[in-house]
């Protein structure tokens, strides 16, 4: 395996900055995911590690060494598409022994044999491996396709969403499996998704991009708990975080069109935006704070409330369900040590 560093990366296409700047190093052996919405440039990152694309500045490097001047061929990457990209004719054994067979490896039939059946068993797919690929679901598919990357042992593994097609079931399941060969392999790889729970809870470290630019790089706890700016603060967290405009006044916080009225901390500007997770907001029968409950989401292991107070609803996340009715008056507390306040441009302050 092999670590992997852009420096300053910046690529331009037609009337489009698709990068702009972007440095970030992934160690080895590290599972690194690259978290943004459509369009923010992440697949044409992985596209320039890859070598299919070329930047028009900045470096890349792999274990210190420029790859300048390398192929993609000598690049020696796994890439996982989306869209799969098997071959529909062959069997799942050929497809997985495809990239074994290159001219350029010469790998000797029992070898492929050995470590087809190898991915096969780590993939539970050994059952398919007589099956054309056109006959498979689109979860085994997804299976083969990363078992192709798997048996090549390459310095890099590249995903590029490759969960995103999938139903929510069999996305949860292809998460912790991919998790466990990431760990138990010890492999480099880049996941690129817009999925932020896909995000947090395979990444040992977060990269968020938007707009070709690298917002924030942190843990999953730096981001979740830590955000950057009220871009991150949205795009991660399920529900979103509650986002209201405030001001400060004699030592209180005043939530715009609400009846919150919070103690503050004195270096707060006069103006600002205040974040309060779902989860901070607390429903108890001593609450020091009130509102009237307008609608609730009941999730089975969780309920989300909405409570109007003023001209403003705040979401609140409560363990399992709830006897609460519509328009009952609801107390709740802030956990006010976990409060995130950002400037009127979105930067955290």
């Amino acid at each position: 395996m092999s670590s992997v560093d852009l420096q300053g990366i910046t690529k331009d296409f037609p009337g489009l900055r698709a990068l702009d700047d972007v440095t970030f190093s992934i160690k080895d052996g590290e599972f690194f995911v690259l978290l943004g919405p459509t369009g923010a440039g992440k697949t044409t990152t992985l596209r320039i590690i890859a070598g299919l694309t070329k930047q028009d500045a900045g470096t890349l490097a792999f274990d210190g060494i420029s790859m300048e001047h390398t192929t993609p061929a000598d690049r020696d990457v796994a890439y996982v598409f989306q869209q799969y990209s098997l071959y529909p004719t062959m069997t799942v054994f050929d497809n997985l022994a495809f990239p074994l067979r290159s001219p350029l490896r010469k790998t000797p039939e029992a070898e492929i044999r050995k470590k087809v059946d190898e991915a096969a068993q780590k993939l539970r797919i050994t059952h398919l491996l007589d099956r054309k690929t056109a006959r498979l679901s689109g979860g085994e598919m997804q299976r083969v396709s990363i078992g192709r990357a798997i048996v090549r042992e390459p310095r890099v593994f590249l995903m590029d969403e490759p969960l995103s097609n999938l139903d929510a079931k069999l996305r949860e399941s292809l998460r912790v499996e991919l998790q466990h060969l990431q760990k138990t392999q010890g492999n480099t790889t880049l996941f690129v998704t817009h999925d932020q729970i896909e995000a947090l809870t395979m990444a040992d470290r977060i990269a968020v991009l938007d707009e070709g630019r690298v917002i924030q790089l942190g843990t999953p706890s730096d981001i979740y708990d830590r955000p950057a700016t009220t871009f991150v603060a949205r795009l991660v967290g399920t529900p979103q975080i509650n986002l209201f405009k405030a001001g400060r006044d004699n030592g209180t916080v005043l939530i715009e069109n609400s009846e919150l009225h919070i103690p503050s901390a004195s270096t707060l500007p006069s103006k600002f935006l205040l974040g309060i997770r779902p989860e901070d907001v607390k429903p108890t029968a001593e609450g020091q704070f009130a509102g009237t409950l307008v609608l609730t989401e009941p999730l089975g292991v969780e309920t989300i409330l909405h409570i109007q107070s003023g001209g403003q609803t705040l979401l609140s996340l409560i363990p399992g369900m709830t006897d609460l009715r519509l328009n009952d008056t609801v107390r709740f507390n802030l956990a006010q040590d976990r409060l995130h306040y950002f400037d009127l441009e979105g930067k955290r302050l």
